[in-house]
């Protein structure tokens, strides 16, 4: 009763922040309800999702799922499958397409210390006979694929199809602080063929637009989140920058070049490139990541004097005829008085060349919006 006391609490003065003040002032829900204490609760218990079963009316097909920042480089989120709900952390992956989570006839080490789903205990589960397997840039599973109720935030999506992993082999996902993985790219590159969450969302008219967009917190900063269906127009007030995108696989764009303000470092002639939320560095060719460190003062691993943070300059990422910066202070990794670059050599080969990967360091910077209507990308500076 308390509970559905606080709710109602919520939902009024929301609704009048709403009102009162967004429209007035410009001032976004999210900044009255911190001004009012309630900013914490309201993320994690978002009214309108929770009270949706007491209010229909209040019900939308806009959701925000909070994720967890895992020490700035992973960023996970629970849901849950099955009749009753079963919860499993998920990292939120827009460089995949499969959702998978372990199972209980998983017989890796990775799965003895995670969440693992057992198909006995749900009664909307359907199996298959059909096998799951994938490979990751780190790590891998193979499983079975099923079918159940998989809930998002609020967003309830049935005979949703999913990855059950009855291996995980080697130590990669022993060490995750999340279970499974809940890929948000094209079903072109879905293992098995599997449909993507995102595109039961919109096929099952579960979302208000064909579109999510995500924030990434950085510094260890709590806040970050996915949102289906909408975009927040706090994080926007520069206005979006819209990127068509190159390949309907991975979110894939054509990137212009890379470059300091006074050189190009690489990608002189234009490359490909894909904006990443399951990759936590700045990826690309050995060759060219090479070239860079080399530019920048590093040595072949990437180390480089942390006295040299301040005179660092910004690595330009020209995207669509527009310049996309980041600082030193992102693309720089500070840990025990030691300084390394967030650039890795990654040869991920594609019919039009290596990709490019812009993976958590640059997003951190940016706030994106995957827009799977238009098919484009639209990127916003942060403060």
């Amino acid at each position: 009763m308390m509970k559905l006391l606080l709710l109602l609490s919520l939902v009024a003065l929301s609704q009048c922040l709403v009102s009162k003040i967004y429209l007035r002032k410009g001032k976004s829900l999210r900044k009255s309800l911190k001004e009012h204490g309630l900013l914490e609760y309201y993320l994690k218990h978002n009214p309108y999702n929770l009270a949706s079963k007491y209010f229909p009316t209040l019900a939308g097909r806009v959701s925000s799922e909070p994720l967890e920042n895992y020490m700035d480089m992973e960023y996970f989120g629970t849901i849950s499958i099955g009749t009753p709900a079963q919860e499993f952390t998920v990292l939120f992956d827009t460089g995949s397409s499969n959702l998978w989570v372990p199972s209980v006839y998983c017989s890796s080490e990775a799965c003895t210390n995670h969440k693992r789903f057992n198909p006995a205990d749900s009664s909307t589960f359907e199996s298959t006979n059909d096998s799951l397997s994938i490979q990751y840039g780190t790590g891998s599973m193979t499983g079975f694929l099923g079918y159940d109720t998989v809930t998002v935030g609020s967003i309830r999506i049935t005979n949703q199809i999913f990855g059950l992993s009855e291996t995980e082999p080697g130590d990669f996902f022993y060490y995750t602080p999340f279970d499974g993985i809940l890929g948000l790219a094209f079903p072109s590159i879905a293992s098995s063929g599997a449909t993507p969450v995102f595109d039961n969302m919109m096929s099952q008219d579960l979302v208000s637009k064909d579109l999510f967009s995500v924030y990434l917190s950085n510094d260890d900063k709590s806040g970050s989140f996915v949102m289906f269906g909408g975009i927040d127009q706090s994080y926007v007030s520069g206005g979006l920058t819209w990127i068509p995108l190159s390949a309907e696989t991975y979110w894939q764009i054509t990137m212009d070049s890379v470059s300091t303000s006074e050189k190009v470092l690489a990608c002189a002639s234009s490359c490909q490139a894909i904006i990443d939320t399951g990759t936590s560095l700045l990826a690309g060719p050995s060759s060219a990541i090479a070239d860079i460190q080399s530019a920048l003062g590093a040595d072949s691993n990437g180390e480089i004097s942390c006295d040299s943070i301040s005179s660092m300059p910004d690595i330009i990422f020209k995207l669509n005829g527009k310049a996309f910066p980041v600082p030193a202070s992102s693309y720089i990794l500070e840990s025990d008085g030691s300084c390394i670059l967030a650039f890795e050599g990654m040869n991920l080969p594609t019919e039009s060349g290596d990709l490019w990967i812009l993976g958590d360091i640059f997003i951190h910077d940016y706030y994106v919006v995957f827009d799977r209507a238009n098919n484009r990308v639209g990127l916003s500076p942060l403060s």
